[in-house]
């Protein structure tokens, strides 16, 4: 058995989320967002280092650490859990983080997901974003949205991540999981593909360029149904992102395609809890209603909070109003959710 696996043993015995490695320091753990030194792990040196992270990569992933000085990919452990590894190259020598990708996909229920979140499995095409910083748990509702349609529906669902993270069982579904750089060269190639794959469903793990993001959004005015991640904070933001990565003299073709083919933007932050004992995943929501194409068309993005606003009946929600029912809930601190706000004058005089 790999020396590592009794790292990844305790990180999952303490709850954690992270295991940090860095020659010459301790390794560390994340739990509950917070970084703390392994008990009864001392500091590994270069050499003891890359003995440890050697021992678990595949001797081809290995030169390709050597001569990049990074290296993504995931591994399971029977019994532990499945890891995503980042492995890279810093100033005293090697370094890694392993994210623990739980084996069991958890259900939008268990995850706290407002209903409107769940309610995107049963969308028959369009674009759906799932956006937020690092660690928020973006692949994590991802999986489960796709595991409720797995469940229910009869689709063909291609996913092309870099590395693949959760593995789908098919049900009721057909599932093809495809790695970037093992079964397809590029974000962008897996999704030429998949159009001719005959995808009900396709989930790309990250929106990483211009010809990624222009696929995706051809593939859903072609009828599919595609899920997205951006590291935006808020569904004003995303739309900007989307349409300022063109050209400018493409951008008024890509409002018009975005304006018919976005479904959704769920914006995602993930707060420890009041308690200190986990942590809480708060959404924005926007869904498609009436005057959101219009809005996108026209370059307005500032009034995609209002349409927010009126939304509120079908399910959507700006952040700010769903930090304060978490706060008022209990479920997460006034000080941590102010932290967070997009208009913090303003929400400081709400929990006043």
């Amino acid at each position: 058995m790999a020396k590592l696996y009794e790292y990844f043993k305790q990180l999952t015995d303490e709850g954690g989320s992270d295991l940090h490695f860095a020659a010459g320091l301790e390794p560390r753990l994340r739990t509950h967002g917070d970084l703390k030194a392994m008990q009864g792990r001392p500091a590994l040196d270069g050499d003891q280092l890359d003995a440890l992270l050697r021992e678990i990569a595949a001797p081809e992933q290995w030169q390709v650490f050597e001569d990049s000085g990074d290296l993504d990919f995931a591994i399971g452990v029977p019994g532990v859990a499945r890891f995503r590894a980042n492995y890279f190259r810093q100033e005293r020598g090697s370094a890694a983080v392993f994210r623990i990708i739980p084996e069991k996909i958890p259900a939008l229920e268990d995850l706290g997901a407002p209903e409107a979140v769940a309610n995107l499995a049963d969308l028959q095409r369009g674009l759906v974003l799932v956006t937020g910083p690092t660690g928020s748990g973006k692949s994590t509702t991802l999986a489960a949205i796709i595991d409720r349609i797995n469940r229910n529906l009869t689709k063909h669902i291609v996913t092309i991540e870099d590395p693949v993270e959760f593995v789908h069982t098919g049900r009721q579904s057909i599932i093809s999981h495809r790695e970037v750089g093992e079964h397809t060269d590029s974000f962008r190639e897996g999704l030429k593909a998949a159009i001719r794959q005959d995808a009900d469903v396709i989930l790309v793990g990250e929106l990483r360029d211009l010809e990624t993001i222009s696929l995706a959004i051809t593939a859903a005015e072609m009828g599919s149904l595609v899920f997205g991640t951006l590291h935006t904070n808020s569904a004003p933001k995303t739309v900007d992102r989307l349409i300022d990565v063109f050209p400018s003299d493409e951008q008024a073709q890509v409002r018009l395609s975005l304006s018919e083919s976005l479904a959704a933007v769920v914006a995602q932050l993930l707060l420890p809890t009041a308690d200190g004992k986990g942590r809480v995943a708060v959404h924005e929501i926007l869904l498609r209603a009436k005057g959101l194409g219009n809005i996108i068309r026209e370059g307005n993005t500032p009034m995609i909070a209002s349409v927010i606003q009126g939304g509120r009946g079908l399910g959507m929600q700006a952040m700010d109003d769903a930090l304060l029912e978490c706060v008022k809930n209990g479920r997460i601190t006034a000080e941590d959710a102010l932290r967070k706000a997009t208009d913090r004058a303003k929400f400081e005089t709400q929990l006043r």
